[in-house]
């Protein structure tokens, strides 16, 4: 099982700067050359015809030939991955990227050894034993500041009995409401600090911007991973619909839905259960609403498409059971996931 350590860097941050610039010379020199196979019909480069291009550079550059080498292969994986002939060039705008072998990155008590060179970080957390592998990178946010991502290869945990199961319904006015009748407030943090960031966006004050939109992801961030390890520390499977943030967010909702983070709620709930040993599973969430979570049913009584959304309440026709419209998707949701669990363990 890999795990990802994220540390912020409190020195050299000057040569990680200048560092960056190099990396971009290097993919934008990968660029160059995949334009050029283009350009004369030849075939398109692979990571290891870009490494072969670029061998005996390291030294004049000033970056670790491993650098060079992982620059040259991520270059070649992002074209393959995005299907286009050529990508864009790295310049100014880009958020600084510095990626490095596992096996050349050296601990040195809370510090990190590295070419040489030895970087000083906010020790936030211990770093536990284990391999350190191939994806561990310095990466720069837009505020500046440079973080160590360290890639961990570390023993997976034992599984856990699928006990205690719950389903959940995302949604925008809730963040979630799970199955055992428990809801999940959206905090709304973009809403909030909406007016602060408009006065600085009227007097361009782009480091003012950037402070904010950093503060509001900080405190996104910081609400999710609460949830979410509640979660995953009180049941042993846990179930999530499916929903398409992605198309929800070119609607007119898509500040709401970009406000309450239903994508990285999911990853961090993914990876948590994993790291716990507990079961994860997103199912098809289609007509978890209008469905009876009693009796089966989809009744005629039921609430249909977009214009019965400010519907919360309704009453089965077939069985009389009154549903909380949210709580009710969440049964049906759990439901699914049970019917998946059982089809994976036998002995369910």
């Amino acid at each position: 099982m890999k795990l990802v350590y994220r540390y912020r860097v409190k020195s050299l941050t000057g040569l990680l700067n200048k560092q960056a610039r190099t990396v971009n010379f290097v993919w934008n020199y990968c660029n160059d050359r995949q334009k050029d196979a283009l350009r004369f019909g030849r075939r398109w480069h692979t990571g290891f015809d870009l490494i072969k291009l670029t061998t005996g550079c390291s030294k004049e550059l000033g970056l670790h030939s491993g650098t060079v080498n992982d620059v040259c292969q991520q270059y070649a994986k992002s074209r393959s991955q995005s299907r286009r002939p050529y990508l864009r060039y790295r310049g100014r705008k880009s958020l600084a990227w510095v990626p490095l072998k596992g096996r050349e990155l050296k601990r040195e008590g809370n510090a990190f050894r590295f070419a040489g060179n030895t970087f000083r970080v906010f020790h936030s957390r211990a770093l536990p034993e284990g391999k350190i592998t191939d994806g561990t990178n310095f990466s720069r946010d837009r505020r500046g500041n440079w973080f160590l991502n360290i890639v961990l290869d570390v023993q997976e945990p034992p599984a856990r009995l699928p006990v205690r199961g719950v389903g959940i319904d995302l949604g925008l006015k809730d963040l979630a409401t799970l199955s055992d009748g428990s809801r999940i407030a959206a905090p709304h943090i973009y809403r909030a600090s909406e007016a602060a960031l408009a006065v600085a966006q009227r007097a361009r004050k782009k480091k003012r911007g950037a402070a904010i939109h950093a503060r509001i992801a900080n405190r996104r961030r910081h609400y999710l991973h609460t949830c979410t390890s509640a979660i995953v520390a009180a049941f042993d499977y846990i179930v999530v619909g499916n929903i398409n943030a992605a198309a929800l967010a070119r609607t007119s909702m898509a500040k709401s839905v970009y406000d309450v983070g239903w994508s990285s709620f999911r990853a961090q709930l993914a990876y948590k259960a994993v790291k716990h040993g507990a079961w994860f599973e997103e199912v098809n969430e289609s007509f978890t609403t209008q469905i009876c979570s009693d009796c089966g049913a989809v009744p005629d009584s039921r609430p249909k498409g977009i214009a019965d959304l400010g519907i919360r309440e309704w009453c089965c026709c077939d069985c009389g059971a009154v549903h909380d419209r949210d709580l009710n998707a969440a049964l049906n949701i759990l439901r699914r996931g049970r019917a998946t669990l059982a089809v994976g363990i036998p002995d369910v």
